[in-house]
Parts: structure tokens; C-alpha cells; sequence
């Protein structure tokens, strides 16, 4: 008998910790443990899906932004008096010549 013992004596203190009524035990913090993890894993999942989703947004509003500043250079090439005049010629609109004349409205009395 003094044989089995030693054996005992012989464990760990580690071995004697992680024994079957010890982890049954510990079964609930295990499980809290568990979900934990789920989640770190999920919110990570999540982040890097948000940062996809920005970094896509940027590259549509910077070809928005080429994109407005094309359109605004073209309409005020188009706007200048010459390009007018090209396109109104055709219609048989021309500029007048003459000064313009300023009207003057009469005071009223108050």
C-alpha cells in the first residue's frame, strides 16, 4: 500500500488541476470562454467588412468627383461667348450691335 501513495504524491500539482470532476466543473467558464472567442472572431469578421465597404465608397466618390470635374470644364468650354455664338448661328441668332438701352424707373411718392 505505501506503493500507491507515492504515486499520488507523484503527480503534479498541474495533473492533479485538469482531472475529469475538475473540468465538468469548469464546463460553464469553458463555454463563456468559447462564446467569447465566437465573438472576437465575428466582431473581426465585421471590421474588415466595414473597411471594404469604405475603401469602396472612396473609389466611387473619387471617379464622382473626376467625373464632375469633367463635366463642369466641358459645360464652361461650352458657356464661353464664342462656342455660344457657334451654336446659335444656326438659328439665326446673332449679337446685336447696338448699345443696350437703360430704363430709368419714375419715382413714386411715398
Amino acid at each position: 500500500m505505501p506503493e500507491k501513495q507515492t504515486d499520488t504524491t507523484k503527480k503534479t500539482p498541474l495533473k492533479r488541476m485538469l482531472n475529469y470532476q475538475w473540468i465538468t466543473g469548469n464546463m460553464n467558464f469553458f463555454l463563456f470562454l468559447s462564446f467569447l472567442a465566437v465573438l472576437y472572431i465575428a466582431n473581426g469578421h465585421l471590421a474588415d467588412k466595414t473597411i471594404r465597404n469604405i475603401n469602396k465608397t472612396q473609389n466611387e466618390l473619387k471617379e464622382l468627383q473626376y467625373e464632375y470635374k469633367t463635366v463642369k470644364s466641358e459645360v464652361m468650354f461650352k458657356s464661353e461667348e464664342a462656342q455660344v455664338l457657334k451654336v446659335a448661328e444656326p438659328l439665326g441668332l446673332k449679337i446685336s450691335r447696338d448699345v443696350p438701352q437703360r430704363l430709368h424707373p419714375e419715382k413714386q411718392p411715398n
